[in-house]
């Protein structure tokens, strides 16, 4: 146990809670690009069972273990033919945005929600300290987990959702060069994640950029339920 403890980016009794987060957000981000695609004219996702709110299709074990533990991990990508849609550049930033904007609705949500409990008094009536721990808990991971998610996945380096949409916005040439580079874009993705110094000064700013977004949407839905 203390082993488990000492490898875990949350405390043990935390880790429930981040679990249903990820469950959400990880869905909620897949099934946000299959949707899109699918009603752009790709039904690729759709006919591979993809377009679905059902998490086992989502998930990868592997990405989520490394999640838990390293902080950085990953959901099963969504394949998409852009050759289907009648705008494939449109439609292709469309269908990327999908995602890390599914994330950001999910943080708006949360916020609006946990915002509307502590104003209503929901908090202060739950007479349990272990329930009421469990939500702070919950509502914690929920809102920083997608307000992260959103701004981690637009960075503009694959294989995240933020290149794919600088890929597709890009004129032909650079599309071509940009293309050309990918696998040592991809290997630049792996040092600014795996590499602390680098880490440092590119995940952590965004870590803490996402936070700050949290607490104004929060600070935002108080002040429209009269303060708290």
């Amino acid at each position: 146990m203390d082993f488990l403890e000492s490898i875990l980016i949350v405390p043990l009794e935390q880790l429930p809670f981040l679990l249903i987060t990820l469950v959400i957000a990880f869905t909620v981000h897949e099934f946000s690009h299959a949707y899109f695609a699918n009603k752009f004219g790709d039904p690729t996702a759709r006919l591979l069972g993809r377009m679905t709110l059902n998490p086992t299709v989502h998930f990868d074990f592997f990405g989520i273990i490394l999640l838990l533990i390293a902080g950085f991990g990953w959901a099963r990508p969504v394949p998409v033919n852009r050759e289907n849609f009648s705008r494939p550049r449109l439609m292709g930033v469309i269908v990327s945005a999908a995602g890390p904007l599914s994330n950001l609705l999910l943080g708006i949500l949360g916020t609006l929600v946990y915002a509307a409990f502590a104003a209503t008094g929901v908090f202060d009536a739950v007479s349990n300290d272990k329930l009421l721990q469990a939500l702070y808990w919950f509502f914690g991971h929920f809102i920083q987990l997608n307000f992260f998610l959103f701004v981690f996945n637009l960075i503009p380096l694959p294989p995240l959702d933020g290149y794919r949409i600088i890929e597709d916005l890009a004129p032909r040439p650079l599309r071509g060069r940009l293309q050309q580079y990918e696998t040592w874009l991809s290997l630049l993705f792996l040092l600014i994640i795996f590499i602390p110094g680098l880490r440092a000064y590119t995940i952590t700013p965004l870590s803490a950029f996402a936070s700050s977004m949290s607490l104004d949407f929060l600070q935002l839905f108080f002040k429209l339920f009269g303060g708290v």
